[in-house]
């Protein structure tokens, strides 16, 4: 049986293969196969790869939340207000009695001559000492009100700076008062135990258990870009 002639399928191929039946196995009439695509090709337009297809039921893994282990959100607790605003009187009680020791040198002045023997204490070595004592004293204040204005904005080294500061008040405070046995100095005696009250309310409120959640809280807040 040559080329070109009918079989028992019917017309054979270009070389000699029968072909076979409609309706036995074979695909339909009119269908066209998709073209072959070899490794590397790029898939016709309109289709994807066969590769990394979604599949339905399977979603990409959710990402963290933003904020993820952030402590709970609060606002400036009551600790830190009573803390803050007993340190600023404290302040302005000391202020108050500066203004008192420089109205009052000659005063002062008198009552350390009286109470000292020594002769290389003299009326100028008493005042040089009270004036170079009050301007460090008016220094120290203006850096307790930047770093009360700190520990407002809830910076946490601000606070520990007002820790040591009111500590090293506390103790020279109490020894100074100790010594002051004067009746005419009755009024900045006062004055300093006020002061001196004060500041330990501040630094006790300054370190509850509220004060320090707000501070971790806003060093936080500082880290991530939100304060």
């Amino acid at each position: 049986m040559t080329s070109g002639q009918s079989g028992p399928y019917g017309d054979q191929g270009q070389q000699g293969q029968p072909g076979p039946p409609q309706g036995q196995g074979g695909p339909p009439q009119g269908w066209n196969a998709p073209p072959q695509q070899s490794y590397g090709q790029q898939p016709p337009q309109g289709q994807q790869p066969s590769y990394g297809q979604q599949y339905p039921g399977y979603a990409p893994a959710p990402s963290a939340p933003t904020g993820h282990g952030a402590p709970p959100a609060m606002e400036r607790p009551q600790t830190v207000r009573i803390g803050i605003g007993a340190l600023v009187a404290s302040l302005i009680i000391g202020l108050i009695a500066s203004i008192v020791t420089f109205s009052d040198v000659d005063t002062l002045i008198d009552q350390t001559l009286q109470t000292t023997t020594d002769p290389a204490v003299t009326e100028e070595v008493v005042r040089s000492g009270l004036i170079i004592g009050v301007t460090i004293g008016l220094i120290i204040t203006a850096l307790q009100v930047l770093f009360l204005w700190f520990a407002w904005k809830g910076r946490n080294w601000a606070r520990i700076v007002l820790f040591v500061l009111g500590g090293i008040s506390l103790v020279f405070g109490l020894i100074g008062l100790a010594a002051g046995t004067s009746e005419s100095t009755g009024f900045l005696t006062s004055l300093g135990w006020f002061q001196l009250i004060l500041t330990a309310v501040g630094i006790v409120a300054l370190a509850l258990k509220p004060s320090n959640e707000w501070y971790r809280y806003r060093g936080w807040q500082r880290a991530n870009g939100q304060g």
